[in-house]
């Protein structure tokens, strides 16, 4: 592996940070005009169009982990979570699947 000196790794970072800031700039100097503000909303028109599909798909694969977890949070909100665990026991049993500690 190629060992990088104090220096190299410290002129490395400093590149990295003008080439941030160079960036921040120049974002700061278009980000109002118009071209720009045309070019970004048909580039999420376009990203939407073509991801549609798969955001449908993805929500209904995961419908049922999205209503347990609005159950969960709602009962969490009334401070009830014990009578979410008794009722709802198929719930809090996705949850734990999905790391969702209940």
């Amino acid at each position: 592996m190629n060992n990088l000196t104090d220096e190299r790794i410290k002129k490395i970072i400093e590149q990295y940070e003008k080439k941030r800031n160079r960036e921040k700039e120049r974002y700061q100097l278009i980000k109002d005009t118009e071209e720009f503000i045309n070019q970004n909303r048909e580039r999420a028109r376009n990203h939407y169009q073509n991801n549609k599909d798969m955001k449908k798909e993805k929500y209904n694969n995961d419908k049922e982990f999205l209503n347990c977890k609005a159950s969960f949070y709602y009962y969490r909100k009334i401070d009830k979570l014990d009578l979410f665990k008794e009722k709802h026991p198929e719930k809090v049993k996705v949850l734990s699947d999905r790391n969702i500690i209940v």
